[in-house]
């Protein structure tokens, strides 16, 4: 995938700009650097369990200058699919998305089921309401699908164990909407008029960030910061284009692609 220049940057958020509750050395400077460099810029992120205005206010925190509109999350995708479906959607999701999603039903018929972070609202009752609804012919959706996440504190069960709980008793197979849909990629370039080909993609995560990527025809830069090692170890990395240290080594490298 070269010949045609870089003219937007798809940034990845946890393990790229921030990881285990630190901005990474060089990051706030990196997205300035980038700013000056005159490519788009999106920050994708499929954290699930909080609203764009609040992970805008947590990375004001971190120092980092981003729009809420520059902001790509599987919460917004889920958003406007439903309510472009006019949905009865039985979630679960955190209390926080509870409060704002639209297309809630109390009770059944469902035509979807929605799973995304669900730490504060999982026990059985849920997982089987959600399990007889997909049964019963609601579509199976889920935020995100990724494996596990770090914090400060060591790593944590993340979305996908509990959508593959619900497939793997409903036999059905869920709808991703966050990464690595190719979906979800595709957007983000469209939201900057640009093809998919002008757009590269900044993630540490091998298997939403660099494949999802790839998948939608972009370039991607793999970071050596948040999963890469664990990721390392499973054998799981060598698929970007490029790798680099971490996000701090990005703007060289991009003076390369922008000028291709």
């Amino acid at each position: 995938m070269t010949g045609t220049p870089v003219r937007a940057v798809l940034l990845d958020l946890e393990g790229t700009l921030y990881a285990r509750g630190a901005t990474v050395d060089g990051a706030v400077e990196a997205v300035a650097a980038l700013r000056g460099l005159g490519v788009g810029l999106r920050f994708l992120t499929n954290t699930d369990s909080k609203t764009a205005d609040r992970i805008h206010a947590e990375l004001v925190r971190y120092g980092l200058t981003v729009a809420v509109d520059e902001l790509f999350t599987p919460v917004v995708a889920a958003t406007q699919l439903l309510t472009a479906a006019g949905a009865r959607t039985r979630a679960m999701v955190s209390r926080e998305l509870s409060a704002v999603l639209p297309t809630l039903a109390d009770e059944p018929p469902y035509t979807h089921v929605l799973i995304g972070d669900c730490r504060d609202t999982l026990d059985y009752a849920a997982l089987d309401s959600a399990f007889r609804a997909v049964r019963d012919g609601a579509e199976l959706l889920a935020l995100q699908t990724g494996r596990y996440f770090k914090r400060a504190d060591g790593d944590h069960l993340d979305t996908g164990a509990v959508v593959a709980a619900v497939e793997y008793a409903s036999g059905a197979r869920a709808r991703v909407l966050g990464k690595p849909a190719t979906d979800f990629f595709e957007l983000a370039a469209r939201s900057l008029e640009l093809p998919a080909d002008a757009c590269v993609v900044v993630g540490d995560d091998a298997t939403t960030d660099i494949s999802g990527g790839r998948a939608a025809g972009m370039r991607t830069v793999q970071v050596r910061t948040g999963k890469y090692t664990d990721q390392r170890a499973e054998g799981l990395t060598g698929r970007a284009d490029h790798e680099i240290d971490s996000v701090a080594s990005l703007p060289t490298l991009l003076r390369e692609l922008v000028a291709v």
